[in-house]
């Protein structure tokens, strides 16, 4: 495959591409993408932290020795190479605006304080977790949803993702937001699982449209960042194939792979 058609192997009915797909449909597929990621993000208006117009550049516009996400915080450019990691990075900037720009902040922050090293520091480790890897679990206020959190919390796989699929596919629902993990599900495999992090829906979320659905998210997402510290303790594993409608063969034999469906481990007293 040439650098030019990277994008070819992207299957965009997969259903965890949902979360991107308002932002890909005026780029996907065009030999002028960056131009088009560029004119989206112009329309929106979108900016960094310190308030400059956010852009996408090519990776050889990033001057030697300048940390990426420093790039970013201190100049608005995106630093964007010809491949799918980058491409759904800026997909997802264009998805999810509010909370990129307050990851970046934080990374930009950490790297300002600490420099770069061989560790990130607990801080940008787990926003950079966040950042390649994260998905967000929107669930509905209430009693049954704190019972089903408490049950996925436990490994209770079957319970939550069988046995409850009727309640999941009408109460919750996962929105996929790391690059890194959307890059792996273009060749998706049993085993790819996600740090999630949750977010509590009220009634009114579920009476939205998709759009407003996402930028709910974007904004919940963002106050959250703000109010508490991001740590990694506070992701909890999701293997992806197993959200409900989200891969055949959904069965119980399916959810009984426990080298997937891991049971929790349980720690010595």
């Amino acid at each position: 495959m040439s650098q030019d058609d990277f994008y070819h192997v992207i299957d965009w009915q997969r259903p965890w591409l949902h979360s991107i797909q308002d932002a890909a449909a005026l780029i996907r597929e065009r030999s002028d993408w960056r131009d088009c990621l560029n004119r989206s993000a112009q329309q929106a208006g979108l900016r960094n932290h310190r308030d400059l117009p956010l852009h996408f550049i090519a990776q050889e516009d990033l001057p030697e020795g300048t940390a990426y996400e420093a790039h970013i915080s201190a100049t608005g450019g995106v630093p964007t190479r010809s491949n799918l990691h980058d491409y759904f990075n800026a997909l997802v900037w264009l998805s999810f605006p509010r909370t990129k720009q307050m990851l970046n902040a934080l990374q930009a922050a950490q790297i300002a304080a600490l420099g770069i090293g061989k560790s990130r520091g607990p801080a940008r480790d787990a926003a950079t977790i966040f950042d390649e890897n994260a998905a967000i679990l929107v669930v509905a206020e209430g009693q049954a949803g704190d019972d089903w959190i408490a049950a996925w919390r436990q490994h209770a796989w079957g319970a939550c993702l069988l046995t409850q699929r009727d309640w999941f596919l009408q109460h919750a629902e996962l929105w996929a937001f790391g690059h890194a993990l959307m890059e792996k599900l273009v060749a998706p495999y049993k085993a790819i699982t996600t740090h999630t992090r949750v977010l509590r829906a009220p009634d009114a979320y579920w009476q939205l449209n998709h759009a407003q659905r996402r930028q709910w998210i974007d904004q919940a997402m963002c106050e959250l960042l703000q109010q508490e510290p991001l740590l990694n303790q506070d992701y909890h594993p999701l293997p992806v194939l197993g959200v409900p409608g989200w891969w055949e063969g959904q069965d119980s034999a399916f959810y009984a792979d426990t080298q997937v469906f891991r049971p929790r481990r349980v720690t010595a007293a």
